[in-house]
């Protein structure tokens, strides 16, 4: 039972802490050094510095601010602007029409900025106008961007995925690797929803665009060239073991300045304003794995984690059975954390466990950031309908009902991820990449 009061104790004064409004990482390091001092003979002032600092100054978080301020270029260039664009006349034609759009421009954006939040507000001020103005109903533009804009945490590079890597030391290439099958099988998935919806609601479906030719499309295209040509060449250049996900991401600022300045949006003010950016928001995640850093130590000190592992051991469940309990415990997490403080506060514990039970941790990687998807769309802190209320003038309920059945289609994915495992492991176990 020892156990037991331990994780009663730690959840206790983290909801405590975070109750009163004090920011996760902060909480993190409070709940760690409670543990330290009630429970270990180690000074706790000693091992949070050491702690903090080696966590701080790991090479391989080096990526997730880069990748971060590539992001944030692209997000303050007119690439919003050309890439309705070019993908309008290509989506015009299938059945839903430009609801399209709002997916396949979320898919191609993530892949340039590992970030929910900006995917979202990116396509969001590119497609709601167009899409308000041919008549496309409001729930079925609000809700497709709300679930699209998910991808922005599985699609590389995803800051969620080397969030994880971190927090295991897993190699954050074959997380990459891992993330690209499901991130399109997903994005494939919430454009049969457009279709079937199209199919079923007629009548809500706006007329078609003009036809338009092969050529004219193809001229048309030219607007997304750029930035498919910056994604092969970031992504390319991890896959084919060129660059580790560090230097790919410098890469990929180097390539998000060349291409502003070459559409001719690159000012000193943009500049600033997205470096600026990336230094809060990486600023923020930074501070959140040295409170889970610090908070790993503490629970090893306590022995917690693995009185966890042995007890799950013992009640002896299925790595099916630990899989269903994990999914229902992230759902209920994401309704009050967002994704990467999920994933942050929780591997300490879940890590072992899954280990014990053989599950393959790249697999449970993509199940974990298909889980935390979840919580982007969910009440009452689902960061993408905070966004999107900002963007639009709805209420919170109006938004999170549009957003259902993304939500639905997205534990759909996690069963499809049970059913076939492969469609995670196979990239990264038959391509080399360096770690």
């Amino acid at each position: 039972m020892e156990h037991l009061y331990l994780t009663v104790l730690f959840l206790f004064t983290l909801f405590f802490l975070l109750g009163t409004g004090v920011w996760v990482g902060l909480a993190l390091m409070g709940v760690a050094y409670v543990g330290m001092e009630l429970f270990t003979t180690r000074p706790a002032g000693e091992a949070m510095v050491t702690t903090i600092w080696g966590a701080s100054s790991s090479w391989t978080l080096t990526a997730l601010p880069l990748f971060i301020w590539m992001g944030e270029i692209l997000y303050r260039t007119r690439l919003s602007e050309d890439m309705f664009r070019g993908l309008a006349p290509f989506m015009s034609r299938l059945p839903g029409g430009l609801l399209h759009t709002n997916v396949v421009g979320c898919t191609i954006f993530a892949a340039v900025s590992g970030s929910s939040a900006a995917t979202l507000t990116t396509v969001g001020k590119m497609s709601i106008p167009e899409l308000r103005k041919r008549g496309y109903p409001e729930g079925m533009i609000i809700g497709t961007l709300a679930g699209s804009a998910t991808l922005g945490l599985m699609i590389p590079p995803s800051l969620t995925l080397i969030v994880y890597g971190v927090s295991i030391n897993e190699s954050i290439s074959k997380l990459f690797m891992a993330g690209i099958v499901p991130g399109l099988v997903l994005a494939s998935l919430f454009m049969a929803y457009v279709a079937l919806w199209s199919v079923f609601k007629k009548d809500q479906v706006p007329p078609r665009e003009p036809a338009m030719s092969l050529g004219a499309k193809l001229w048309e295209a030219r607007f997304l060239m750029p930035v498919i040509a910056l994604v092969l060449f970031v992504i390319g250049s991890m896959y084919l073991g060129f660059a580790t996900a560090t230097e790919a991401a410098a890469f990929g600022v180097l390539g998000a300045l060349v291409l502003s300045a070459l559409q001719g949006s690159l000012s000193f003010k943009t500049f600033t304003d997205a470096l600026m950016g990336a230094v809060r928001t990486s600023a923020m995640v930074a501070l959140i794995l040295a409170g889970a850093s610090f908070l790993s130590l503490s629970m090893g000190f306590t022995g917690l984690p693995r009185q966890l592992a042995e007890w799950i051991a013992d009640m002896q469940f299925t790595p099916t059975m630990l899989i269903m309990a994990l999914l229902v415990f992230y759902i209920i997490l994401g309704c009050f954390l967002d994704g990467i403080s999920s994933v942050v506060l929780t591997m300490a514990i879940v890590e072992p466990m899954i280990r014990q039970a053989g599950i393959d941790v790249i697999w449970f990687g993509i199940f974990v950031v298909v889980v935390v998807e979840m919580a982007q769309i969910t009440p009452p802190i689902g960061f993408n309908l905070f966004v999107l209320q900002g963007m639009t003038p709805h209420q919170m309920n109006y938004i999170a009902k549009t957003a259902i059945p993304m939500f639905l289609i997205m534990v759909v994915m996690v069963f499809i991820l049970i059913g076939f495992p492969e469609l995670a492991t196979w990239l990264p176990d038959n391509m080399s990449a360096r770690p």
